[in-house]
């Protein structure tokens, strides 16, 4: 009896895995890379913070702040690039070192697609790399990765520019 069961239980096991290899097999990858163009000072900043400790300074180290961001995502690391989309999204300093941002970020490009980012960034460290965790449109059903760098950073200014290398798999 048990080895007529296990027998059944491969065989579902089998079909199951040919069913994920076929869908599999169906699935597109697209390789993007992106600059995300983030300004924290100025008259029209894309990068503010909106809560975080009392009596603490909000800022990118400080844990437990809060930050929210529409960026400007363009074809090149020049401001005045191509207009790919808007990065809106949340940003929280998740680590009590302040060395960690919890990301929640969704890329909206111009013709109505989407991509979400989901992830813990080391924000201190040259490369991050965060998930993709689902999509719209031409990237519906969407997974992958996205590595993050930045290729600009003028701190005195509150400018920065992200170049994110993202990879998905998508219907």
């Amino acid at each position: 009896m048990a080895a007529h069961f296990i027998t059944k239980l491969s065989l579902v096991l089998i079909l199951t895995m040919a069913a994920i290899s076929a869908a599999n097999a169906k699935l597109k990858q697209t390789n993007l890379i992106l600059y995300l163009q983030d300004f924290a000072n100025g008259p029209n900043p894309t990068f503010i913070p909106v809560a975080g400790i009392a009596g603490k300074p909000w800022n990118f180290t400080e844990f437990g702040t809060i930050f929210v961001t529409d960026d400007p995502i363009t074809a090149g690391p020049n401001p005045n690039s191509t207009a790919l989309g808007r990065a809106q999204g949340i940003y929280a300093v998740a680590a009590a070192d302040g060395r960690n941002l919890l990301v929640v970020l969704s890329l909206g490009f111009t013709d109505g697609s989407s991509i979400e980012i989901q992830g813990t960034s080391r924000q201190f460290e040259g490369v991050r790399e965060l998930g993709v965790v689902s999509g719209t449109g031409k990237f519906r059903f969407a997974r992958g990765f996205a590595v993050g760098k930045n290729v600009v950073t003028d701190i005195p200014n509150g400018y920065t520019v992200v170049q994110f290398n993202v990879t998905v798999k998508h219907y």
